[in-house]
């Protein structure tokens, strides 16, 4: 059972996973933390773009010798094979490390997968520390990955009115954590120049009234896993494939009651959707859902 340190690092370890948020694609976006043989912190990193190196190998290099017999901290299950970079559990193994801790299982692991080898290796494992959490960071990317698909966002005000202050800094914050954005047409990446463009060669301009899906399969293939659609132009389309929508940011305005209903209207909230975020702001409040996976 993981101890208190391990779930601290746990935790250290999915913060600095975010840090990788909106670069990392077609690659997950993890944390890792190295504790020493008494349970320090020497060594944490994170994954920031396909071609460069993983968490583990960020950690370790910042822990140095003191990695020997000590335990790593992982927010994603050591890959198992020989990429861009080398395989992660046989840095962990070289590093002397005797224990590592996973948040999440990795469903594209190749052979056998990094804990099975790591265990074959010698080292303890412990698997599904603090999963939920992690997923705050990885669902995105573990749902594109199952459905080859982006995950796919879409956000919105509730009136259709002129953007608030508010609503601004919502869309800039989620620019930052998509792969592309899609307003109208146009396509850009959420951070631009933000990925590595070796492996990352998103589809152009859309048109997803007539093709959601098929833009979507081009630009899984590209390498995106995530797509934020921003606005109402496309919401026809959008409510016509809800089956291709997996999350929903709406921005609703503070309003009379006598209003309430015109501002939050029946198929604001579709069914196969809960709710998991509500942020309060001066003049509005963000209602953030997610699909009920089945």
């Amino acid at each position: 059972m993981a101890s208190d340190l391990e779930l601290s690092a746990m935790r250290q370890a999915i913060t600095l996973s975010a840090l990788g948020l909106g670069t990392t694609s077609p690659n997950p976006p993890v944390g890792c933390v190295i504790l020493d043989r008494g349970g320090t912190v020497v060594g944490a990193g994170f994954h920031r773009r396909k071609g460069e190196p993983h968490a583990e190998a960020h950690a370790l290099n910042a822990a140095g010798d003191a990695a020997r017999g000590g335990t790593a901290v992982v927010t994603l299950e050591p890959c198992n094979h020989v990429g861009v970079t080398p395989a992660c559990r046989q840095e962990l193994i070289n590093a002397g490390i005797s224990r590592v801790v996973i948040a999440v299982m990795d469903p594209t692991s190749r052979g056998e997968g990094g804990a099975s080898m790591l265990t074959a290796a010698g080292v303890e494992v412990e698997t599904d520390v603090l999963r939920d959490e992690a997923l705050t960071v990885l669902e995105p990317w573990l749902t594109a990955t199952v459905r080859r698909r982006p995950y796919l966002t879409w956000a919105f005000a509730a009136d259709g009115g002129h953007q608030s202050s508010e609503e601004e800094r919502l869309l800039l914050d989620l620019r930052a954590n998509a792969d592309l954005v899609l307003e109208g047409k146009t396509v850009d990446e959420g951070i631009p120049g933000g990925h590595a463009s070796a492996h990352f060669a998103p589809p152009g301009d859309a048109d997803i009234d007539v093709g959601l899906s098929q833009w979507l399969s081009a630009a899984y293939e590209g390498g995106v896993r995530s797509v934020l659609v921003v606005g109402h132009e496309h919401g026809a389309a959008l409510r016509r494939h809800l089956k291709d929508v997996d999350e929903i940011v709406v921005s609703v305005p503070r309003t009379d009651p006598s209003r309430a209903l015109e501002v939050v209207h029946p198929d604001l909230v579709p069914i196969g959707f809960r709710a998991i975020e509500v942020a309060a702001h001066a003049d509005s409040l963000t209602f953030r859902m997610r699909r009920l996976y089945v």
